[in-house]
């Protein structure tokens, strides 16, 4: 199983653990200094695909996981649900919301269950979906040296409530945001999150605390593959 690049910071204590400490709680605390970083391929999501950012990171995850596909192939190939239909909105659960390659016409984007979906037909029975685990799974992820789909705020931190609606759908009502954004976490430190960002470049550096708490607060929504 491939691993993740770990680089250790040098400690400034002993090589021992202070006494009483196990060593799990040893690990843990080396963790805090060190660099997880997996060398995934990046992808952008423009020209193609303005509101393409979840099946593109998508694609850099399959394509991590030994699947050759690319983002217009999983455009096509997403569940999509149309933005507005008899007097209710989409259901972003369900599938892609509206039009995903250009944002003259109205669109949203889609959650973790439409994408999951999708890449089980690509590694049927080995898609992991982590959604409504705490950080930490993530973390186990990239440790193992597998990078992990998130669904982000588009901020990369926590939204003002002004910036959330509720939609009535034909399935009832669903809490959304259009600032949201979806990248492919691939590693972390001390003090910040690693991500193929389809906006940005390859590994672009967030604040942790920041991230993780904008991920927590659009639902803890992560998607990996087991080997």
């Amino acid at each position: 199983m491939k691993k993740a690049i770990i680089l250790a910071a040098v400690l400034l204590t002993g090589c021992s653990a202070p006494f009483g400490d196990t060593s799990e709680e040893a690990e843990k605390a080396q963790q805090k200094d060190e660099k997880v970083l997996i060398d995934a391929p990046h992808y952008l999501q423009k020209p193609e695909l303005e509101r393409g950012c979840e099946v593109t990171s998508l694609a850099m995850l399959l394509n991590e996981a030994g699947v050759e596909t690319d983002k217009m192939t999983l455009a096509e190939e997403i569940n999509r649900v149309p933005f507005e239909e008899n007097g209710y909105k989409g259901n972003i659960h369900e599938g892609f919301v509206g039009n995903m390659r250009t944002l003259d016409e109205p669109g949203l984007g889609a959650y973790h269950e439409p994408v999951a979906e999708l890449a089980e037909n690509y590694l049927p029975g080995k898609i992991k979906d982590l959604t409504g685990s705490d950080f930490d799974k993530v973390f186990e992820q990239l440790d193992d040296g597998r990078p992990v789909w998130v669904v982000i705020t588009s901020t990369y931190g926590v939204l003002p409530e002004s910036e959330w609606e509720t939609w009535e759908t034909k399935d009832g009502p669903v809490k959304v945001t259009y600032r949201m954004h979806a990248v492919l976490v691939t590693g972390y430190d001390k003090e910040h999150i690693y991500a193929n960002d389809p906006l940005k470049e390859k590994n672009t550096q967030y604040p942790k605390d920041e991230f993780i708490a904008g991920w927590e607060q659009i639902g803890k929504q992560a998607i990996t593959y087991m080997e």
